[in-house]
């Protein structure tokens, strides 16, 4: 799919609705941006979280999570050099 667009005089470009909506890009979305000689390309990038709603469940979260998070990657850290 090929598309033009305009550079604004502050080099922002918007993208055509049909791109976002074939990359599935919205609003608040990150991209990545990479160039290769005097091309870019923009690439959809996902919240990890995505990937794994819903994979989970949890009854009641931790009152500490940060002191929770530490404690799960202990046990996974003493599991893989025991």
């Amino acid at each position: 799919m090929i598309e033009v667009a305009k550079v604004d005089e502050k080099g922002r470009i918007l993208i055509p609705k049909t791109l976002r909506e074939k990359i599935e890009v919205r609003e608040g979305d990150y991209v990545m941006i990479t160039t290769k000689e005097k091309s870019i390309t923009i690439e959809s990038l996902k919240p990890v979280a995505d990937r794994y709603f819903g994979a989970f469940k949890v009854d009641k979260w931790p009152d500490d999570l940060d002191e929770f998070i530490f404690e799960v990657f202990k046990g996974w850290w003493k599991s893989k050099h025991t």
